[in-house]
C-alpha cells in the first residue's frame, strides 16, 4: 500500500507542477485539467491492464504449462523447492509453469506477490544440478516476495503518464504558438477563443505529439531499465539468503557458461538470464551483466541490504 501511495503522489505532483506552469504561460489553461485525467488514465491503465493479463500472456508466449501436481522427480523437486521458499518468505507458493526451450532461463510474473506465476524452461531444468535450479527459484521468489512486480507496473505508469502529459502539453503550445504567429495580425486574436478550441484535429497538434512521445518514452524508459537492473541485485541477494550466496554464484557462472545466442522466446521482463552489452545498450537492457551481478555476489555488496524496496 505504501508504494501505491508514494507513486500516485509523485505522479500527481508531477501533473500539477507542469499544469501550474502551463497556466502561468496563459497556454491551454481551460483544457489542462482534462489532458492530466486523460494522462492518468491512459498512463496507468495500460501499465495495469498489462499487469494483470501478465501470466496468461507469458504462460502463451512462452507456451507454457502449468503444473499443479508432480508427474516425475523433476516437477516433484520444484513443487517442494516453491512451497519451502514461500514459506520461508511469507507469501502464498506461486504457480509452477514449464516451458520448452533450449535456453536455461527462468521468469516471475503476475499482478500479486500472493497471486504468482514462476515459469522454467527445459533446458535450465536439463542442465543444471538441483542445488542451482534451487537457486534460480529463490532468485525469482525474491522478486515476487519484494513486490517488485507490481513496483515496476507503478514506475512505468509514472513515465507512461509524464510521458502523455508532457508530450500533449508541448505540442498544445507548438500549436497555439504557431496559431498565434498565423494570425498575429489579428487584432482580436486570443489562445483561448473559440477559433482554436478544437486542437485534437489540428495536424500540428497530432505529429508533434506523436513525435514527442516516442522521444520521450524513449528517454523515460531508462528509468524504468535502470530501476529493473537495480532489483536484480537485490534479487540475487535476497536469494543468496535463502539457499547460499555460493549456490547462487555457481547458477550464475553455469548461466554464463551456457548461455545461446538461441532467442526463440524473449520474455525478458524478470528473467534471471542476461548477456552482456555495449555501453550505450547498456541503458536500454532490463537486466545487468552476468559478471557485474557474480562480482556483486563475491563482494557482498548488496548481501546487507534489504531485498525490499517497500518493506
Amino acid at each position: 500500500m505504501m508504494r501505491i501511495i508514494l507513486f500516485l503522489i509523485t505522479n500527481l505532483s508531477v501533473m500539477i507542477l507542469f499544469g501550474s506552469i502551463l497556466s502561468l504561460l496563459g497556454c491551454w489553461s481551460s483544457t489542462t485539467f482534462e489532458l492530466m485525467k486523460m494522462a492518468g488514465i491512459f498512463g496507468f491503465g495500460g501499465a495495469f491492464i498489462s499487469l494483470l493479463l501478465s501470466k496468461s500472456i507469458a504462460l502463451s508466449a512462452v507456451n507454457g504449462l502449468i503444473i499443479s501436481q508432480a508427474s516425475n522427480d523433476v516437477e516433484h523437486l520444484l513443487l517442494k523447492i516453491i512451497n519451502v521458499q514461500a514459506k520461508k518468505l511469507d507469501i502464498v507458493a506461486p504457480q509452477l509453469a514449464i516451458y520448452d526451450s533450449i535456453d536455461m532461463n527462468a521468469f516471475a510474473t503476475g499482478a500479486r506477490r500472493n497471486s504468482a506465476l514462476i515459469a522454467v524452461s527445459t533446458g535450465l531444468l536439463k542442465n543444471m544440478n538441483p542445488e542451482s535450479i534451487e537457486a534460480v527459484v529463490a532468485h525469482e521468489m525474491n522478486h515476487i516476495a519484494s513486490g517488485d512486480m507490481i513496483t515496476m507496473t507503478l514506475i512505468q505508469g509514472v513515465i507512461n503518464t509524464f510521458v502523455i502529459f508532457v508530450s500533449r502539453s508541448l505540442a498544445a503550445m507548438v500549436f497555439y504558438w504557431t496559431s498565434f504567429i498565423n494570425d498575429q495580425n489579428d487584432e482580436q486574436f486570443d489562445v483561448r477563443s473559440s477559433n482554436y478550441c478544437d486542437i485534437n484535429n489540428s495536424m500540428v497538434y497530432i505529429i508533434v505529439s506523436i513525435i514527442l512521445e516516442v522521444v520521450f518514452g524513449m528517454f523515460a524508459s531508462i528509468i524504468v531499465f535502470w530501476f529493473s537492473r537495480y532489483r536484480e541485485f537485490y534479487a540475487d541477494a535476497g536469494a543468496a539468503k535463502l539457499v547460499g550466496c555460493r549456490n547462487v554464484i555457481a547458477a550464475l557462472q553455469e548461466l554464463k557458461h551456457s548461455y545461446t545466442l538461441n532467442t526463440s522466446n524473449h520474455i525478458t521482463t524478470l528473467y534471471i538470464n542476461s548477456i552482456k552489452k555495449s555501453i550505450l545498450s547498456d541503458l536500454f537492457a532490463s537486466h545487468p551483466s552476468l559478471d557485474k551481478r557474480i562480482e556483486a555476489l563475491q563482494h557482498g555488496t548488496y548481501l546487507n541490504k534489504s531485498s525490499y524496496f517497500f518493506k
